[in-house]
């Protein structure tokens, strides 16, 4: 039996994550859209910390923004993974124009379609799918990063509706957008307990722009303050009702996240992957005592561990894209694992890509040194790495093991 199961999944391939040809196409559709649009203006975006417009228009008019997003609504209903393909792809050119992609693909239009009510989809996700909006979700505030229980943001009544009153800090595209996804306290909340979310139109009464911050990286996608002075919400506004008497809104909101993990690591892979295809493309041209660098024994090891943990880490992240199936939502656990592993081979590859192209690869004439500041933001955002290790060890500890992982404890 065992031998007959095993001459199964040989004959079925070797490789269980092995692209359609479809998913090939949409590949090769967004690889040769990002060298062609996204790569010649990248520095330039980097350099003015201008909005990617673009970006945008390519990604627009290449119909790329409507992939996640159902039919029904314009889109092409595909999934989690034909969205990190995509993403990938797309950071491989240009990380701060793949955040484009990403917040329509895992942010407000992806929790809008999975959490919200008909009049929510049917205003707001032929936006979305059309490129003719940007969203962008606010969660974090001044006090409260990671730790979003101590929100202050908050609800109060308003007849049948709400009023809302928050800042929010953090907000990437923000100051470009047309609706944000607000995360906020309902009436008599209290830690986590009533946390919920609403969808505010931000051209309403009320919300201001209250600045921008100056970064390290990312730089063409800004992280804006928003401030929302007793906004009005009307009920079909409202994404997920925060009960008081318990956390399940803030436990679902909290899940649906992993869409956004996931994406966080496509982009790390792919921007990983073009800082290795660079250092390997000046390896094999630049001479030294009449040799290439890459006949170094040295420094060929490097390109192998840059190599080794890229494909670990690409491998964690479509473990947790397929367990999530067409269009689930991937696991937590696998989801934490995949987004830490990504977030450390991408430091640890574009820093390793510098370091192969010496005093150039510390030079802005070239684009590794941009890779590494605009990975660096992603170590933080959607879930600090220490946050994704504190899940991981903690669910760990209380017996869980990761999907299709045969270890267990040791046998007594």
């Amino acid at each position: 039996m065992l031998r007959r199961n095993l001459l199964h999944v040989v004959s079925r391939g070797t490789d269980p994550f092995e692209e359609t040809e479809d998913q090939q196409a949409l590949r090769k559709l967004a690889r040769d859209l990002a060298e062609r649009e996204l790569a010649p203006m990248a520095r330039h975006w980097d350099e003015t910390e201008e909005f990617p417009q673009g970006s945008w228009n390519a990604i627009r008019a290449a119909d790329l923004f409507g992939i996640t997003i159902d039919e029904r609504y314009g889109g092409m209903g595909m999934g989690d993974i034909e969205a990190a393909i995509v993403l990938e792809e797309l950071a491989r050119a240009d990380v701060s124009s793949a955040i484009l992609a990403q917040l329509t693909f895992n942010g407000p239009p992806r929790a809008i379609e999975h959490l919200g009510g008909e009049p929510l989809k049917e205003r707001w996700l032929p936006l979305a799918a059309s490129g003719e909006a940007l969203f962008c979700i606010g969660i974090s505030e001044t006090e409260a990063g990671s730790a979003v229980n101590h929100m202050r943001a908050r609800l109060t009544a308003d007849g049948d509706g709400y009023r809302l009153n928050a800042y929010k800090n953090y907000v990437t595209g923000g100051h470009k957008s047309a609706a944000c996804l607000v995360w906020c306290r309902f009436p008599n909340s209290v830690g986590t307990k009533g946390i919920g979310a609403v969808v505010v139109d931000l051209a309403a009464d009320g919300v201001t722009i209250a600045g921008t911050h100056e970064k390290m990286g990312l730089r063409g996608t800004s992280e804006a303050e928003l401030a929302f002075d007793d906004v009005r919400v009307e009920p079909e506004d409202v994404l997920l009702v925060g009960d008081p008497t318990n956390s399940n809104a803030f436990k679902t909101l909290i899940g649906h996240i992993n869409h956004e993990r996931c994406g966080n690591a496509a982009m790390c892979i792919g921007a990983a992957q073009g800082a290795l295809e660079y250092a390997i493309g000046y390896m094999n041209e630049r001479m030294v005592g009449g040799q290439p660098l890459a006949g170094f024994q040295g420094l060929q090891w490097k390109i192998a561990d840059m190599a080794t943990q890229l494909e670990g880490a690409r491998l964690l992240m479509q473990r947790a894209l397929h367990l999530a199936g067409p269009h689930g939502t991937p696991p937590a656990l696998e989801t934490a694992m995949a987004k830490s592993a990504a977030n450390l081979a991408a430091k640890f590859v574009c820093d390793e890509a510098i370091q192969l192209l010496g005093g150039y690869g510390y030079s802005r004439e070239y684009p590794v040194e941009r890779v590494y500041r605009d990975i660096r933001g992603l170590c933080i955002g959607a879930g600090t790495v220490e946050i994704q290790r504190n899940f991981i060890g903690t669910n760990l500890l209380k017996g869980r093991v990761p999907s299709g992982n045969a270890w267990r404890a040791p046998l007594v």
